[in-house]
């Protein structure tokens, strides 16, 4: 059987910049450089090419999608990467068919887990979402000048509501 790194579902339109972008990607060890480039690609159709915070978004859309590969996606599934931005704030979001909540390890010892410790250090807001099956596990990244209306809480180590 033939799989392919990536699903040819389109992705938004480039002037809808304020719309999600999102792509597919399968279970494979390629996925993540592939998912890497997908969010510069979306960072530059928005225009946030330069932006500061462009390598922190590309460090957490790193590591969400490794985390769901190693945890997250069975054999012959993938994740959805999600991309939105809207009012200076980049949000990703990786969905997957996996059970179980993420949560940021206590102790990190060898080669795993810092992957949530990262995305909460750099992500302004974090958490994880139910959905029928499996997850959703996203980060928010704001620009300096947009503040959140709540505050700018961090959210994080369980359920929220998407």
């Amino acid at each position: 059987m033939l799989v392919t790194l990536r699903d040819i579902r389109p992705v938004n339109d480039v002037t809808e910049l304020l719309y999600p972008r999102e792509q597919f990607y399968a279970r494979d060890r390629r996925s993540v450089p592939a998912a890497r480039r997908f969010a510069a690609q979306s960072l530059r159709c928005w225009g946030l090419s330069d932006w500061a915070r462009a390598d922190d978004v590309s460090l957490c859309v790193s590591e969400l999608a490794t985390n769901a590969l190693l945890h997250g996606v069975p054999p012959g599934r993938g994740f959805l990467l999600r991309l939105r931005y809207d009012g200076g704030v980049v949000r990703v979001e990786v969905h997957d068919s996996g059970p179980g909540v993420p949560k940021i390890a206590e102790e990190a010892y060898g080669e795993g887990g810092r992957g949530l410790m990262l995305v909460a250090a750099l992500a302004d807001k974090w958490g994880v979402c139910e959905r029928e099956l499996g997850k959703v596990v996203w980060a928010e990244l704001r620009d300096a000048m947009t503040p959140y209306a709540e505050g700018g809480a961090r959210v994080g180590d369980g359920l929220d509501d998407l």
